[in-house]
């Protein structure tokens, strides 16, 4: 017999058993039950034949002992089972062979055999003789001594010593193979029941079948642990389902960080905030979404946006905070496979191609990559979301927990005392702002998982910067509301912002902002024509030359010069228009005499009877403000070089390309 004859999974017939068992066959087939089977065809019909393995231990030594006999002596034996041995079985069975040598060895020279193996094991069960191998063995009967030397024969292979209750085997278990359909389907449900509840379960329906031998508790929790160390993957897509099985036991694909640079993959998601913050369209607690571009390489959240709602506005909000914050443009983009990622805003349509505009990432030149639909191992970013979670959000007063089972004892029934105790502070959304700023302070200042000697801003600061235009972001990333323009500019969250270029216009406009800077808005026609950055109006002190501060005195003072700038502008243009000279009368003219301050302000009109005198270069002219002597200076020319160096150094102001921007709309 070949070492792989012995190395399957051996079956013997009815007879075979009977003979181990010294039974008829009628016995063994009534007992069928008990044992591992598989049906065969014979003569007379159909039979079965008993699995050697699921056979009483004593009785698959005493097969193994017979089969010996009719073996090769000069050939070696293999292990009668095809499983790792366990040292302590290996320790046994070398003992075995220790004191079956000594034993043969000694006897072989005594006349008087039967005396000799009295007087021989008497002295080794009373630890006198070979005390060691009495430790790992213990008493040994006469009968016992004859059978290893049965089972040995002529070989030296103690592995045929090794004791077969020393496998850790547990699938030798007593239960029928009925009892463990049962048994399955219930601890394999989906509905997840206890090991313990199964149990329950399965001798309950036994019973009420009338079954004559139930099987112990501990029984079918031997087998139920058996089973889910051998099977565990079974064991975890029945009871848990795809993403357990895709989490818990499918191998992960680990990824080479080192081979990609900093700035030049960000991984996106987004995250419902477990805080309220105050909407500022209702002004009422709610739960805002925090969407993030994380820098891969440094696990640097670059950029990030906060909206009630994940939509494709708020992703390309985050995505322009990130690509200035980052000082670059990235090469991919990792984004999560939901709807609003997903969204023709981004990717592109052929709807898109047929007006000529393409998705925003291929204008700026981003590859886009896409994650598998619930596959949260793929996305770095949900461990910083997590440790957002446990190290930012758990310190604020407006956390309301991940779940109702792990809400704060504030929010739960009949908690007086954490009610009493709690600071009722909700911040809103510049505040959140500022609260994660600082927030990322610390967190970048921790060592960057992917580079111990380096901290995560250090990391970061590496990034070799391009040129990034603004103006081009802001154009494509901003979301974007349809307004009235009133004589106040624009109404806009409680607030007015206003431009000049605004004056005058009774019209609808589009209005792309960020609630991540509320100090301005970007005003465009509805055709998409830009027309000006509205700056949020600022409100005046009402007793400003009395309480008021200096700041206040010279913020009034500038908007008074304002209305009578733009009211000057209209009188100008309407003379154009009527060519008529003689209206110079209605310019006006304001008093900013101290006592007059907290009055009303009444125009002084005064009547012009002579024309304006000519320009006199001689007669340097005094100015209020630089575009009044710029204004000059385009219509008279330089008469000095003090002029000329004035008139260059204001071109390259921000005052003056401001200037210049609204004579190009106008």
């Amino acid at each position: 017999m070949n070492v792989s004859m012995m190395n399957e999974e051996k079956y013997i017939t009815i007879k075979e058993l009977a003979e181990l068992k010294g039974v008829s066959t009628r016995a063994i087939r009534l007992s069928k039950s008990k044992y591992i089977t598989r049906e065969i065809t014979v003569k007379g019909g159909k039979s079965f034949e008993i699995l050697l393995s699921s056979i009483e231990p004593e009785l698959q030594e005493k097969y193994y002992s017979e089969l010996t006999k009719i073996i090769d002596t000069k050939k070696l034996l293999p292990a009668p089972l095809d499983f790792h041995k366990p040292d302590k079985a290996k320790i046994i069975a070398l003992a075995r062979l220790d004191l079956l040598n000594l034993w043969k060895k000694e006897r072989k020279n005594q006349s008087n055999k039967t005396k000799f193996d009295n007087d021989f094991l008497s002295t080794y069960n009373t630890q006198v003789l070979y005390p060691e191998i009495y430790a790992k063995l213990g008493k040994v009967s006469i009968g016992t001594l004859q059978r290893w030397k049965r089972i040995l024969g002529n070989s030296n292979n103690y592995e045929l010593l090794i004791p077969n209750y020393h496998y850790e085997d547990y699938s030798r278990t007593c239960l029928t193979e009925y009892e463990k359909q049962i048994f399955l389907k219930l601890l394999l449900h989906p509905n997840k029941f206890s090991i313990g509840k199964a149990i329950s379960l399965t001798r309950y329906v036994l019973k009420t079948q009338g079954a004559e031998y139930i099987p112990a508790p501990s029984t079918f929790r031997r087998f139920a642990n058996w089973y889910k160390a051998n099977y565990f993957d079974k064991w975890t897509l029945l009871r848990d389902g795809e993403k357990a099985l895709k989490e818990q036991v499918i191998p992960h694909i680990k990824r080479d960080v080192f081979k990609i640079e900093v700035g030049e993959v960000l991984v996106a998601d987004g995250k419902r905030l477990n805080f309220q913050v105050i909407n500022p369209f209702t002004g009422k607690p709610c739960r805002a979404t925090l969407i993030g571009f994380l820098d891969w390489k440094s696990t640097a959240l670059v950029g990030y946006e906060i909206m009630l709602e994940e939509n494709t506005q708020n992703i390309a909000s985050a995505l322009r905070n990130a690509i200035l914050n980052l000082g670059k443009i990235p090469k991919f983009v990792y984004l999560d496979n939901g709807r609003a990622f997903r969204g023709k805003y981004f990717m592109g349509s052929t709807k898109f191609d047929e007006i000529g505009l393409n998705g925003i990432y291929e204008k700026l030149g981003i590859t886009t990559v896409f994650t598998n639909p619930y596959n949260a191992r793929a996305k770095v970013i949900e461990r910083f979301f997590l440790e957002m979670q446990e190290s930012f959000e758990k310190l604020l007063p407006s956390y309301i927990g991940t779940s109702i089972e792990k809400k704060p004892a504030r929010l739960k029934r009949n908690e007086k005392f954490h009610k009493e105790v709690h600071q009722n502070f909700i911040p809103t959304i510049q505040q959140t702002v500022q609260m994660i700023n600082s927030w990322l302070e610390y967190k970048n200042s921790l060592p960057c998982p992917n580079n111990k000697s380096k901290t995560i801003q250090e990391m970061f600061d590496s990034i070799e910067r391009q040129e990034i235009n603004p103006r081009e972001l802001d154009d494509l990333m901003l979301a974007q509301e349809i307004k009235t323009i009133t004589s106040q500019g624009i109404r806009f969250l409680k607030s007015d912002y206003y431009n000049d270029t605004l004056y005058g216009l009774r019209q609808k406009a589009i209005i792309k902002y960020s609630l991540f800077d509320l100090s301005y808005i970007n005003v465009y026609t509805t055709s998409g024509k830009f027309l000006c950055k509205a700056e949020r109006i600022t409100l005046t002190h009402p007793l400003v030359h009395y309480t008021g501060e200096i700041k206040d005195i010279e913020d009034y003072k500038h908007k008074i010069k304002k209305q009578k700038q733009l009211k000057n502008k209209t009188i100008r243009a309407c003379k154009k228009i009527l060519n008529v000279e003689d209206l110079g009368i209605l310019e006006c003219h304001i008093e900013d005499k101290e006592d007059h301050f907290n009055l009303p302000i009444i125009p002084k009109i005064e009547i012009k009877k002579e024309k304006p005198e000519k320009y006199n270069p001689a007669v340097k002219p005094l100015f209020k403000t630089s575009r009044e002597r710029y204004e000059c200076l385009m219509e008279h020319g330089c008469t000095c070089n003090d002029d000329r160096i004035w008139l260059t150094a204001y071109k390259e102001s921000k005052e003056f390309k401001d200037y210049e921007t609204q004579i190009r709309i106008n």
